[in-house]
């Protein structure tokens, strides 16, 4: 694909990296994870620090050291979450022929509580990701799993569907990019327009509040709940979201609107996109209509149940029916873009 160039868009990549062999397939995988699974978990809001484990891929003969930990910041609290998302460190290389080849540390979403209504809430923000996937490249793969949560013994104490995230430079090599240098905030001006656009709009659609392309915590770097990539030529910053479960369409039982935001839902939809990127949006909502059919064949294709399936259907439909028109995207979505 051909990107344009400058303040227009990002220009021509270079040959692009394959994609490494976990992420070039959407099928989902069974794993097993051993080891003291449940200290973790326990021990989450108060400890980072790794713990020896192994992954084992069912089927085969793959089994790896690993070093466990817990992660996050809200879904670390033990209000939020019983059972933290995890980071999965390969204690050594994973041979080229290995589903896990290339892969270094891994990001691991998980199911938060036992209640079988978490799965769906685990479904739904891997859903945001496909759908995001399906617009831009420029975007983080992510790979459901089955996961056998077993202690030291080997004995299984949970199974639950967990997905694992794209680790960032790989969806930049992916890109022919890499990862930005910059500090904790930037200008809206440094950004990409169309990929800009892009990610404003998949917000909106989702129902989500919870991000920044432009700042994040201090001390942290740029963004909050998206990083940016630079290369192509291209002075400019594409952004890259991640993190969904604050959405509406996700609908977790504790995710509320950020502090500041006039809403009282996170299922109330509210632009946060900037007014200088208005045009490039209008383009982005065509490129979202021709996508609608790919984004519903996704969802009759994932394990849903089926209420929540129509549920986020009818979520999403919605979001069309506001960006039906290309008057209707400056009348429904524009009227609140941030100048």
């Amino acid at each position: 694909m051909k990107w344009l160039l400058g303040a227009v868009g990002l220009m021509a990549a270079p040959a692009a990296a394959q994609t490494t062999p976990l992420f070039a397939s959407d099928d989902p995988i069974h794993i097993k994870i051993a080891g003291p699974v449940n200290a973790v978990a326990r021990g989450a809001e108060d400890s980072t620090a790794p713990r020896e484990a192994t992954l084992s891929l069912a089927g085969t003969a793959e089994t790896y050291p690993i070093r466990l930990s817990a992660r996050g910041i809200t879904r670390r609290l033990k209000l939020t979450c019983s059972f933290p998302p995890l980071r999965v460190d390969f204690a050594q290389k994973p041979p080229a022929s290995s589903l896990f080849a290339g892969q270094g540390r891994l990001k691991l979403v998980t199911h938060c509580q036992n209640d079988t209504g978490f799965q769906q809430h685990l479904l739904l923000e891997y859903s945001a990701y496909r759908i995001f996937n399906l617009i831009s490249p420029v975007s983080f793969r992510a790979r459901l799993a089955t996961v056998d949560y077993a202690e030291p013994n080997g004995k299984v104490s949970t199974t639950r569907w967990g997905f694992f995230i794209e680790d960032m430079d790989d969806a930049a090599k992916r890109n022919g990019m890499t990862r930005a240098q910059v500090g904790d905030r930037i200008l809206s001006t440094q950004l990409d327009p169309k990929q800009a656009a892009r990610m404003a709009l998949f917000e909106y659609m989702i129902g989500n509040l919870d991000w920044s392309m432009r700042a994040g915590p201090q001390g942290e770097g740029c963004c909050h709940n998206g990083r940016l990539l630079s290369g192509r030529g291209s002075p400019l910053f594409a952004p890259m979201p991640y993190d969904f479960d604050y959405s509406g369409l996700v609908d977790a039982p504790y995710a509320v609107p950020p502090d500041g935001i006039p809403v009282r839902s996170v299922k109330t939809r509210y632009y946060m996109g900037y007014c200088r990127f208005n045009s490039e949006v209008v383009a982005a909502a065509a490129e979202f209509r021709a996508k609608r059919p790919a984004i519903e064949t996704m969802f009759a294709q994932l394990p849903l149940a089926e209420r929540p399936r129509a549920k986020a259907l009818s979520y999403l439909a919605a979001f069309y029916n506001d960006i039906a028109t290309d008057d209707s995207v400056r009348a429904k979505v524009l009227n609140k873009c941030i100048g």
